[in-house]
């Protein structure tokens, strides 16, 4: 069969990405790069939707959160890290291996985060240099109210936001001005539609102007050399050029398709698989689902990873399990970056099959898509 990727990141390549791709290097010390690179920077501030420096580092999204930690703090000083999965749980990981004194906000994995609890941390630590929330905790499909959060620490001078929208950015409206947001950290491979590889982040003027107290030692994330090295369109280190090339066609696709366009594909997208499983009467993991996919409560019944491991070898199709203490227990299906109407279809077409085959019976044939295509039907072009 051929092979289908519906996982959360990486996530599917347009050909035309990887057409560009496929040509020779460019040099990254010319000024043919440096054109590609001004152009990269310009779609990356549209999709940001800020007029912040946004900086790109040839890393992944945990490479950007290391060069946060390096960049903008001393050993010693606190943050609040929201906890509630594998990713809220790694920063808080990641930041005291580099000695700050983390505060956690620990969250029941599938629920999200409120605001009291974030404001008695701060009432309880009025010293905290930042509050760090994931927007969409990949792990479990849940989205936190980062706006709330950002609103609130608007209001002291001496701390800022930073939020992980590695699987949020490019799938709803976020604003880190209108948010609240100092540092926002996205991926080249989710929403930007490209392979591993590339992370940005936006900076807010607080945010470097916290970094010029920062004690923490640092050489290749030295954020202040890159911002200083990318405003004349080249990076302080050697890029990943071919990764770049790419992400100026992939940054055209997008302003192709527009902003507003891109959130309604991804809001209907998700808004079908969620009617979907409930047609299956299949129960979902978190309480409040993010629009970059949908985790799925495994039902009774059925072996450890049943659906996962026979989407993978019996129908050629990547969908995620669950991570940590949820494996075994869910089920995500992507709908982020490039994704439409006909890959939630086929998924779903594929998903009742093998859920018949592992043993679940529970709902009628055909019911999943019958339930998305009614959702889905608002993305096709009407009949003249």
């Amino acid at each position: 069969m051929k092979y289908r990727l519906l996982a959360p990141g990486p996530t599917p390549v347009p050909d035309r990405v990887l057409s560009i791709m496929s040509r020779s290097v460019v040099h990254h010390r010319t000024p043919a790069f440096e054109r590609i690179f001004a152009d990269c920077i310009q779609g990356l501030k549209w999709v940001f939707q800020t007029d912040d420096d946004v900086l790109a580092l040839s890393c992944s999204g945990t490479g950007a959160f290391e060069a946060i930690f390096q960049n903008f703090f001393s050993p010693g000083d606190t943050v609040i890290n929201i906890t509630g999965g594998k990713f809220g749980d790694r920063w808080g990981k990641m930041a005291k291996v580099f000695g700050l004194n983390v505060v956690s906000v620990d969250v029941r994995w599938g629920d999200s985060v409120t605001l009291q609890a974030v404001q008695e941390a701060l009432k309880s630590h009025p010293q905290t240099k930042a509050v760090v929330c994931v927007a969409s905790e990949t792990s479990t499909g849940a989205r936190h109210p980062y706006e709330q959060i950002g609103q609130e620490v608007k209001k002291l001078s001496d701390c800022i936001l930073v939020v992980d929208a590695i699987t949020a950015l490019g799938v709803w409206d976020i604003q880190p001005e209108r948010d609240g947001i100092d540092i926002l950290v996205t991926g080249s491979q989710k929403a930007m539609m490209l392979p591993p590889g590339l992370a940005f982040l936006s900076v807010s003027k607080k945010a470097w102007a916290l970094s010029l107290t920062s004690k923490m030692p640092r050489f290749y994330f030295d954020l202040a050399k890159e911002k200083k090295a990318q405003a004349q369109n080249q990076t302080a280190y050697t890029p990943a050029v071919s990764l770049m090339t790419g992400l100026q066609e992939s940054l055209l696709m997008m302003q192709e398709e527009g902003l507003q366009n891109i959130f309604a594909r991804h809001a209907r997208m998700a808004k079908a698989t969620r009617a979907a499983m409930q047609a299956l009467n299949l129960q979902l993991f978190p309480k409040h689902p993010a629009d970059s996919l949908t985790a799925v409560c495994a039902p009774d019944g059925i072996k450890t990873n049943g659906v996962y491991s026979g989407l993978r070898d019996r129908a050629n199709l990547t969908i995620a399990g669950g991570q940590d203490e949820l494996k075994g227990k869910i089920f995500r299906i992507a709908h982020l970056g490039y994704f439409d109407e006909l890959d939630i279809l086929t998924v779903l077409s594929a998903l009742e099959i093998i859920l018949k085959q592992e043993g679940y019976r529970a709902f009628e044939p055909g019911a999943s898509i019958a339930a998305a295509s009614a959702i889905l039907e608002e993305g096709f072009r009407p009949a003249e």
